[in-house]
C-alpha cells in the first residue's frame, strides 16, 4: 500500500479508534459486595444500599450480598441503612467497565451506644468555652466557624438541643425558612431567596443535594449555613450559591488527605 493509500485512509482509522475508545469509556461498572456486622461479623440481610448518583437502592440477600450494575466510571457514593444500626456512607471511584468486589461493615455497637447514651439522665449543663478539636478532617469547618461569617452547629449542640432533623436545627437560624407540606415533608429554603430556588448540599466536601437534606442530625458531626451569595466561601461559591449553601460535615465522611 502506497504512502498517499495510507494517508487517504488515516482519518477512518482515527473515527474508529476514538469510536473505540468512547465505547470503552461509557462502559458500565459494576458492583458486588457483601454487608456485615462489624461487631460480629455475621452477614446482614435486608440492609439497604442506595447510589447518589441516581437514587437506585438495592437490599441484601440472605446471606448479606448485593449486586448493582450500570454504573457511571469515576467516583460514587453509596450509602448503607439497616434497622438497629447507624447510617454510613462510603465513597469508591469506579474505571469504565470495573467489576469491583468488596466488603463493607456497619457498626452495631455505636447504635448500642448512642441508645445508651440517650437513656442516661444528662447531669447539669457546665459552660463550655470551646469544643475540642475535631480533627484533620475537620480542619475547614473550624477555620470558617472562627471567622463568624454564615451560622455553624456542631455535634455537641445538635445533641444537646435534642433536635429531631436537620429542618429543627435550621429552624431557628437568621434568614432561614423551613417549608412544609405539598407532599415533599419539611424543606429548607433561605428567606431571601426566590420562591422554589433551594440551596446547594455540600457533603463531607462534595455537592450531594439528593441526600444532603436526608442525612440523619445526629449522624453530623458539623453544619454550616450560608443564606445567599454575600455570605458563600468561595471554596463553596457556585451557580446556585445565590439559594444558599448547607454544608454538612458527617462522622463517617472519607478523611482528608494531609
Amino acid at each position: 500500500m502506497t504512502l498517499r493509500s495510507l494517508l487517504r485512509l488515516l482519518p477512518a482509522l482515527l473515527l474508529v479508534s476514538a469510536s473505540v475508545a468512547g465505547a470503552q469509556s461509557s462502559r458500565p461498572a459494576v458492583l458486588r459486595g457483601t454487608v456485615l456486622d462489624a461487631a460480629t461479623a455475621k452477614p446482614l440481610a435486608g440492609a439497604r444500599v442506595v447510589v447518589s448518583t441516581t437514587g437506585a437502592v438495592v437490599q441484601t440477600d440472605s446471606v448479606g450480598r448485593f449486586e448493582i450494575r450500570g454504573l457511571s466510571s469515576g467516583i460514587v457514593r453509596f450509602f448503607f441503612t439497616a434497622e438497629g444500626f447507624p447510617n454510613a456512607a462510603v465513597v469508591l471511584a469506579f474505571a469504565p467497565g470495573e467489576v469491583m468486589v468488596q466488603r463493607f461493615e456497619l457498626d452495631s455497637s455505636q447504635a448500642l451506644q448512642d441508645s445508651l447514651r440517650q437513656s442516661i439522665q444528662p447531669l447539669a449543663p457546665a459552660e463550655v468555652t470551646a469544643d475540642a478539636p475535631r480533627g484533620v478532617r475537620y480542619e475547614d469547618f473550624e477555620r470558617r466557624m472562627k471567622t463568624g461569617r454564615g451560622q455553624y452547629l456542631t455535634y455537641q449542640q445538635i445533641d444537646s438541643s435534642g433536635f429531631a432533623n436537620l429542618t429543627d436545627a435550621v429552624r431557628g437560624m437568621r434568614g432561614v425558612a423551613v417549608e412544609c407540606g405539598g407532599g415533599r415533608g419539611c424543606v429548607i429554603r433561605m428567606a431571601r431567596a426566590n420562591q422554589g430556588c433551594y440551596p446547594e448540599y455540600i457533603v463531607d466536601g462534595r455537592p450531594d443535594n439528593f441526600f444532603g437534606p436526608l442525612i440523619a442530625v445526629r449522624d453530623i458531626e458539623g453544619l454550616e449555613v450560608y443564606t445567599g451569595g454575600a455570605d458563600v466561601p468561595g471554596e463553596f461559591a457556585g451557580r446556585n450559591a445565590g439559594c444558599g449553601v448547607v454544608v454538612i460535615w458527617t462522622k463517617s465522611g472519607p478523611r482528608k488527605q494531609p
